[in-house]
């Protein structure tokens, strides 16, 4: 069972460590605390949906939307240039989960339509 508790304490790890790692990888004008009320926003929904028990397909399509919304946020309140790479990067989870959702779909494709079966009378 999830304990919102442990819901709190996972996703503020999380909400910490990305905090971290983007200020390691961004500019030294863009501090640790700036990035962490950007992305905070985000990590609240995205613990909100988790104790909610949301689809994993709909969780990992939202889950990328608001990376997404995150960096360009970062990128909105950055005082200096964020290098392209680094702005990219928020298209990767959004990218990947829609070439796993168009694979699964091309593996399907066979079993959407059975074979019609021809009845003479």
């Amino acid at each position: 069972m999830r304990h919102p508790i442990d819901i709190i304490a996972m996703f503020a790890a999380i909400w910490l460590l990305a905090s971290m790692v983007l200020d390691a990888v961004t500019p030294k004008e863009l501090t640790a605390v700036m990035i962490a009320v950007a992305i905070a926003p985000a990590i609240v929904i995205t613990a909100v949906f988790y104790y909610l028990r949301c689809p994993r397909t709909d969780f990992a399509v939202m889950f990328a939307a608001l990376w997404l919304i995150s960096d360009i946020a970062i990128a909105f309140i950055s005082p200096k240039e964020l290098p392209l790479w680094l702005l990219l990067l928020g298209f990767v989870p959004a990218a990947i989960i829609g070439l796993v959702l168009h694979w699964q779909r091309f593996q399907r494709r066979h079993e959407q339509l059975p074979a019609p079966s021809v009845k003479r009378g």
